[in-house]
């Protein structure tokens, strides 16, 4: 099967897309989009991938669905395009930044530039109606990022995982901790940021991390 995704993870991840799940999976998909308001657009259903190669891979953030309001998703998790208000939780990621590193929060919610410097905004299912949270969860997104992520665990080494609530720590469970560094913490959701996100300073262990095994740290 064609699937329109950068060159190196095609490379990593073609077993994937011969499986009858991933065959099913697009035939969904497709006929979401054909009958459905589905974010994120169709071009832009792979965008973590594209903005951020298998070979750059740094640090891996896990989110769980897109946004599914007008204008909100492009295919990374926590970020919002151009001149959309901050979600909350992007509200509090930023806030979390500030308190951690010092840097002031950013005019845009727009976290493009992160994929671009390595961070792979993973959302474990890629696509969602719209105004329907979850609605496309079970329906083999799941099984096709967990793959992502046994892949980047089992094939890289020295990344940095980071997982935010009880979804993401499930979901990165079997990360090798031998081999790369898993920060976990409350998802900064307002409903469980005071319960142990702020204060986490999984940006500032994030760079310290990478700038000891000699790789470039992240301009959060």
């Amino acid at each position: 099967m064609e699937v329109q995704i950068e060159d190196s993870w095609k490379k990593h991840l073609h077993h994937e897309f011969e499986k009858d799940y991933f065959k099913l999976l697009t035939e969904f998909i497709r006929s979401e989009y054909s009958q459905h308001q589905i974010f994120p657009p169709g071009k832009l259903i792979f965008n973590a991938f594209n903005l951020c190669p298998f070979d750059d891979v740094k640090v891996v953030i896990i989110g769980q669905d897109p946004y599914h309001n007008y204008d909100q998703a492009h295919g990374l998790c926590f970020s919002v395009n151009d001149n959309i208000q901050f979600p909350p939780s992007l509200k509090n990621i930023f806030n979390e930044i500030k308190s951690d590193i010092g840097k002031e929060i950013p005019t845009t919610g727009n976290l493009t530039h992160w994929a671009k410097q390595g961070v792979l905004l993973l959302n474990a299912t890629l696509t969602v109606r719209a105004h329907q949270a979850g609605s496309h969860q079970r329906k083999g997104w799941e099984k096709f990022t967990d793959e992502v992520i046994r892949v980047l665990s089992t094939q890289k080494e020295n990344l940095v995982f980071i997982l935010w609530g009880n979804y993401a720590q499930r979901k990165g469970a079997f990360i090798n901790r031998d081999k790369h560094l898993v920060l976990s913490s409350a998802h900064p959701s307002p409903l469980s940021a005071y319960n142990g996100f702020f204060g986490n300073k999984h940006f500032s262990k994030t760079n310290d991390y990478l700038k000891k095994h000699g790789r470039e740290i992240i301009n959060w």
